[in-house]
């Protein structure tokens, strides 16, 4: 046994060992005044210092992992910096926006869930800045251990994404029942998904504006009109494009995630109250604690061969993970919480079943061995035209199998909690679904997380020069990558719909509106109104990613015009005045978006409340939100599979199909890619966070619009 895998075996016993220390002293030892039911609450704790705390260990272990050469170590410090002082810049602007916020919250609804709204805040950034430093400290350390093997480099990109996911989770499991132990109210916490919700949709639409921008202007120049290759050191946008990768693809979607999490989890902590009181919040909790650990379990079986696959190592682990909490769950709602009422656990179990199949079908819709992928890379034949009609084809048919399947399963957790014949039963088992959809969010994020490690090694292999083989190994890592993003975007736009509809439920108890006519001409305007919302916000979105692209490909076509050594190879571009162009684009770009989420629904229910009554003002207010769910998830779904399947389908042909790279149908390919950036790594995904963030600013305000 090497001195490495005797310090590694070292601290994974130890890991347990403090794991079984702990939890005798929780259960056994500390909180004596609590029931034994009660004591339970301290499960999400334990279960949250415990993914934190391997969390240290897998960053402990990629730290000792050599990053390389001096030029590889230069490459890595560049993306690290370059991302950092984004970072800096966009939460300087952020938390002044969210400074005005807390000051209106603690004015109007009070200062506890002010202080939770900080609070979510802070955590939701901390999430993302603490997976965003890992990734950017391990690509380096990935593309150097391609140099072994193909299993070295695959456990190392993973493990980065391991440390995002178990970071997420655990700080998420921590703070939250920390203060519901401390405020002792759900409602009052509501604050702390609002702050998380804020977070996520600032870093993911400035993160995306930034990936983006940089990533069309270095295709559009750099592949499509200079016809080198991607990642080729030459071109000045390719480090812009790493750094978007770590601020787009990992702070953003961690922070996305995680108010994902939190909130799929007080909508049912809040629900779980009016039906349980106690113990229907603490369940719940202990749900996410049971899969924590089924997600530390399953990521221990993820590693490769050689000539494996590592897509099917990320979905072993993912799958045992998903059955250990199936176990749990199915444990602790029929034997410890609701031995009277099983039929809950069906709920949880329609969740994961969900989850799963909308993982697949992502992958089937944006899989390059799967026919949408090939239709459009068979399209490039006949122009960039075509590619992109084909690929806006596929989005729009992939929307409807999983629009039918969230419906089904909607109703099937409704029905089998009991909704006929208690309404709030059955709203509490399709909160209980999109528990059970997150359950194991610490595994999915990790394998989500995993992509942009995986292109950034292959981008530093390229820059750096290493051999045919190094690159063959990053490439077969990034190719995967492309999907698990994909599935994870799946994950987050299901769970986000499962979720709006809890919370939209839990806005419509708490306001005390049991039911809302669509034929009233108030609600029928408000659901219209509603509807356009993620439309406004997408294009938005999208013409902020446009204006800055167009700026990238001035600056990148100025440099080689100026300075014909940089083709050369003879003398070195300037990466840092793309990177600028990026950042400033990105923080300028995001207010208008940010405004259009907390606006919209106050606009909608204090302005027709305001006039015509609070009853009509809430009641318009959830046909708003009504409308942007509906229209935000469909358009969700299309954005992200659309951008995935293009961006496989070039893939497909640098494969060496249908003239490979520089051929003709490459170039149309390019065309289409850039296209599907902008949809699936910057409005897409912000539209899930857009329809949650909505419900969740109605929650927070519900005893404002009370009749």
């Amino acid at each position: 046994m090497t001195l490495m895998n005797l310090r590694k075996s070292i601290y994974n016993a130890l890991f347990w060992c403090f794991f079984l220390y702990a939890f005798y002293h929780i259960f056994f030892v500390w909180a004596p005044d609590f029931s034994p039911k009660s004591k339970i609450i301290f499960a999400g704790p334990l279960a949250g210092c415990v993914s934190l705390l391997y969390a240290a260990i897998k960053t402990h272990d990629i730290m000792l992992k050599n990053q390389g050469d001096e030029k590889m170590k230069e490459i890595s410090n560049l993306i690290f910096k370059g991302a950092m002082t984004f970072i800096k810049k966009e939460y300087t602007i952020m938390f002044t926006f969210l400074f005005v916020v807390f000051c209106l919250i603690a004015y109007f609804i009070g200062l506890n869930t002010a202080i939770c709204f900080a609070i979510g805040a802070i955590i939701s950034a901390l999430a993302g800045v603490v997976g965003m430093i890992v990734s950017t400290k391990t690509n380096a350390r990935a593309a150097n251990s391609a140099k072994e093997s193909l299993n070295a480099a695959f456990r190392v990109a993973y493990s980065g994404g391991l440390v995002m996911g178990l970071s997420v989770v655990g700080l998420a499991m921590i703070f939250l029942p920390m203060l519901l132990l401390i405020f002792k109210n759900p409602e009052i916490i509501n604050g702390f998904a609002l702050g998380a919700s804020s977070v996520a949709l600032f870093a993911r639409v400035g993160g995306g504006i930034y990936t983006k921008a940089a990533d069309v202007g270095a295709d559009l120049v750099g592949k499509v009109e200079k016809d080198i290759p991607e990642d080729d050191p030459r071109n000045p946008a390719v480090i812009a494009d790493n750094v978007g990768d770590n601020v787009g693809d990992v702070a953003g979607m961690g922070a996305d995630l995680f108010e994902s999490y939190v909130g799929s989890i007080i909508a049912s902590m809040i629900v779980g109250m009016i039906i349980l009181d106690l113990m229907g919040m603490y369940l719940p909790l202990t749900l996410c604690a049971a899969g924590i650990l089924s997600s530390v379990i399953g990521s221990l079986f993820v590693r490769t061969k050689e000539n494996g696959n590592p897509m099917m190592s990320l979905q072993l682990g993912t799958i045992i993970s998903l059955l250990l909490f199936t176990l749990s769950a199915y444990y602790l709602i029929t034997k410890v919480f609701l031995p009277e009422a099983p039929a809950f656990f069906n709920s949880v179990l329609i969740g994961v079943l969900t989850g799963c199949i909308l993982g697949f079908l992502t992958q089937y819709y944006t899989g390059k061995e799967y026919p949408p992928v090939k239709n459009i890379a068979n399209s490039t034949t006949t122009g960039s035209a075509t590619t992109v009609i084909s690929g806006i084809q596929t989005g729009m048919i992939s929307t409807f199998i999983p629009i039918a399947l969230i419906s089904f399963a909607s109703l099937a957790s409704f029905i089998v909690s009991g909704g006929f014949s208690s309404y709030n039963l059955g709203i509490w088992g399709v909160s209980l679904s999109a528990i059970g959809m997150l359950s194991t969010v610490g595994i999915i994020i990790a394998v989500d997380a995993y992509g942009p490690i995986a292109d950034n090694a292959g981008g530093i292999a390229q820059m750096a020069n290493l051999d045919e083989e190094v690159r063959k190994r990053t490439d077969k890592l990034d190719s995967v990558g492309n999907t698990t993003a994909a599935i994870g975007k799946g994950f987050a736009i299901g769970s986000a719909a499962l979720t709006a509809v809890s919370l939209l439920s839990a806005f419509a108890m708490t306001v005390n509106v049991p039911d809302v006519d669509v034929l009233n001409p108030f609600v029928m305007v408000s659901v219209l109104f509603g509807a356009s919302l993620p439309f406004l916000f997408s294009g938005l979105t999208m013409g902020a990613v446009g204006r800055a692209a167009s700026k990238m490909v001035d600056e990148v076509r100025r440099q080689f015009r100026e300075n014909p050594k940089i083709l050369q190879g003879e003398d070195k571009p300037d990466y840092k005045k793309c990177i600028k162009i990026s950042a400033k684009a990105a923080i300028l770009e995001m207010v208008a978006p940010g405004l259009v989420a907390i606006s919209a629904p106050l606009v909608v229910g204090f302005g027709i409340g305001h006039f015509y009554g609070k009853t009509i003002g809430a009641q318009s207010l959830c046909g708003m939100l009504a409308g942007a769910i509906a229209t935000g998830v469909c358009l969700a779904i299309m954005m992200a599979n659309s951008g995935g399947a293009w961006d496989n389908a070039k893939k497909l042909i640098e494969e060496g199909n249908l003239g490979g790279k520089g051929s003709k149908c490459h170039k149309c390919a390019v065309v289409g890619d850039t296209v599907g950036d902008p949809f699936k790594d910057t409005s897409g995904p912000s539209l899930n966070i857009l329809i949650k963030l909505m419900t969740i600013v109605a929650l927070v305000c519900a005893g404002l619009f009370v009749p």
